[in-house]
């Protein structure tokens, strides 16, 4: 074979065992994630806001982020939802570029996955003890989410891979709200079929072992826009997409209807400073349609302490995102108290 082995890696047990939960924020989960469920089944009308970095690539930068965004959250907690977006993984069109800190603790280094699957984890409880929120991770390789499995409050799985029947089978065995993406062709079927998968109980080989799961209710969608055939951008966050989404929905016997707008990739475009025009625009169609209102429980918005992005080199901003272009902070504060005010 092609392939040879560079290390041998602990099993998420004993990394779990290096670098455990306290006992403050195990009960902080146990409340969040009790909050949220009470979001998808309806018993709560708190609007989720999952805001944060295109990718997490500087522990100091993701919590000094963390900690700004938990002083809006004191003053919104009381009709928002936030949770902070730490995505570690990063999906690669091609299978170039920067995969996130998994794969490269130090952007300008070469991978190293042992200092990768480390550097994760304390990033995320860090966050979590500085924020005091629990926080959403991509489950962009599903053997790998049961080293973050025990803090995580949220995980999305991609347009890349939400076809993907290890993904869905993955996410039918979680016991949080999992939002499964329009794939890049913006199909709704393929989305929805991903979301009755992950609603099922299945039967499959997970990390050596034979596991049957229970299917996850709060299994749903996000719709984060699609590209035609030429490789233009088509938005599905518009009126006329979302009332097609909750047609589709009535004629499947799902439970707990739901989806989240990610404001930003095929939405926007990748233009960053659209996510703000997009998010007013979803929070005016929920606000006519009482139906639709029920349905799209949040938004998601890709945001960082410096808008735009750049290169990985020697002479990085601090805080600017290296995969794709986010907003900066002050439009992001700004776009939270907005958002608040509408919802």
């Amino acid at each position: 074979m092609g392939m040879r082995i560079n290390a041998r890696l602990p099993h998420a047990a004993d990394l779990k065992a290096e670098y455990p939960l306290s006992d403050s924020i195990k009960e902080l989960k146990r409340k969040r994630d009790a909050e949220i469920q009470n979001i998808f089944t309806d018993k709560s009308d708190k609007f989720i806001v999952l805001v944060g970095p295109c990718s997490a690539d500087n522990e100091d930068a993701v919590c000094e982020y963390v900690s700004k965004l938990a002083v809006v959250n004191d003053k919104v907690s009381d009709k928002l939802m936030i949770i902070p977006r730490i995505y570690t993984n990063k999906p690669r069109t091609t299978g170039e570029g920067y995969k996130g800190m998994l794969h490269q603790p130090d952007p300008d280094q070469a991978p190293d996955l042992l200092a990768g699957l480390i550097a994760i984890r304390k990033m995320h409880i860090r966050a979590i003890k500085e924020g005091g929120m629990t926080t959403a991770d991509e489950m962009l390789y599903p053997e790998n989410r049961s080293y973050l499995d025990d803090l995580l409050s949220y995980e999305a799985v991609g347009a890349r891979s939400v076809e993907n029947q290890q993904h869905r089978l993955t996410a039918s065995g979680m016991d949080i709200p999992v939002g499964m993406k329009n794939p890049t062709s913006g199909d709704f079927s393929v989305m929805l079929n991903s979301v009755v998968a992950a609603q099922s109980p299945h039967t499959f080989i997970y990390r050596g072992r034979d596991v049957t799961t229970d299917g996850n209710e709060f299994a749903h969608v996000i719709l984060r826009g699609g590209v035609d055939k030429y490789g233009t951008c088509i938005p599905n966050y518009h009126y006329e997409d979302l009332v097609r989404l909750l047609d589709m929905y009535n004629k499947r016997d799902l439970k707990n209807p739901a989806a989240l707008i990610d404001a930003n990739h095929s939405n926007s475009n990748k233009q960053y400073k659209e996510q703000i025009r997009i998010v007013s625009e979803v929070l005016h169609s929920r606000n006519y349609n009482p139906e639709l209102k029920r349905l799209i429980k949040g938004v998601m918005i890709e945001s960082y302490l410096v808008e735009g992005c750049q290169g990985i080199g020697s002479d990085m901003i601090y805080g600017k995102s290296i995969t794709d272009p986010c907003l900066g902070w002050e439009d992001t504060e700004q776009l939270i108290y907005k958002i608040a005010e509408n919802c």
